[in-house]
């Protein structure tokens, strides 16, 4: 058991930023099914104290729960659908912009579609609950429509498409639908897709509204580097270690997982594709 739980955690350290939200979605949908799910009605119950609910107590006693919204679903291929969608779109994302930005560009557009709908069903008087990561996904979708629209496409059982033909197709299902079913849902569609227009713009003339993600990463490091301190000690060591046989030495341990930790820490900041080939085979032979 410890050998899967380490080979785990190994994966999630090489994994890139679209792989670690799949799996906290996914982890999450597990957590619902336990807690929030009724096998009698086989429906999920969430509570409004982790679901967005428009009430005007949301914004002012709840606001975390603009956060915790878009890692719940409401069923299975709810799930599915929004990771393949995720998939897809992060792997386009990162081709023209970073990591980091990916993650603010998702947290931003579920924030902001929350936001959009709580306030929306305010003013229309109108009682919903809104769950889901599709805001956030559409987010990223969008920034990449409006910043490469002619990337070619090869979907299957259609053929090559142009990247915004797809867009498209998905803007206007939302619009057509918006005021016959799934209100709410259709509406986080909306607002996301213009946040992800709004990251596109914003850095064209300069300014990275993902920026946040790089001064929180420092902050926690910083707190981590000073869990970690410990006051100056002496240390007593032999003058010369002599090896008896082929077996692995500490000191060797020590270089092997340095070299991991510059490897994994390459991988946080410029994705796995960063990696050399060398860098990619030592890693899965670590792992193994």
């Amino acid at each position: 058991m410890n050998t899967y739980i380490e080979r785990f955690k190994l994966h999630y350290k090489i994994a890139d930023t679209t792989q670690r939200l799949i799996y906290w979605n996914c982890l999450c949908f597990i957590l619902s099914l336990l807690f929030f799910y009724s096998f009698k009605s086989q429906q999920f119950h969430f509570s409004e104290w982790i679901a967005l609910v428009p009430t005007k107590n949301t914004l002012f006693l709840k606001p975390y729960t603009l956060f915790t919204y878009m890692f719940l679903h409401a069923g299975f291929l709810h799930l599915l659908f929004n990771m393949i969608m995720l998939h897809f779109a992060g792997r386009l994302f990162v081709t023209f912009f970073t990591q980091k930005q990916l993650l603010g560009t998702y947290i931003l557009g579920g924030l902001f579609s929350g936001f959009i709908f709580v306030i929306a069903f305010l003013l229309m008087g109108k009682s919903a609950v809104l769950v889901g990561a599709s805001g956030a996904v559409m987010a990223l979708l969008i920034a990449v429509t409006v910043y490469a629209p002619y990337m070619n496409l090869r979907l299957a059982l259609v053929g090559n498409v142009k990247l915004w033909h797809v867009t498209a197709v998905l803007l206007f299902l939302d619009l057509v639908q918006i005021g016959f079913s799934n209100t709410g849902g259709h509406l986080a569609h909306l607002a996301g897709a213009f946040l992800g227009y709004l990251f596109v713009y914003f850095l064209r003339k300069g300014t990275d509204i993902t920026a946040w993600v790089s001064k929180v990463e420092m902050f926690f490091t910083s707190l981590y580097t000073k869990k970690k301190s410990h006051p100056l000690r002496k240390v007593h060591r032999t003058k010369k270690a002599t090896l008896t046989n082929k077996a692995t030495s500490p000191l060797d341990k020590t270089e092997k997982q340095q070299k991991i930790d510059v490897i994994l820490d390459k991988i946080s900041q410029s994705g796995y594709d960063a990696l050399t080939k060398e860098e990619k085979a030592f890693l899965f032979k670590a792992g193994n």
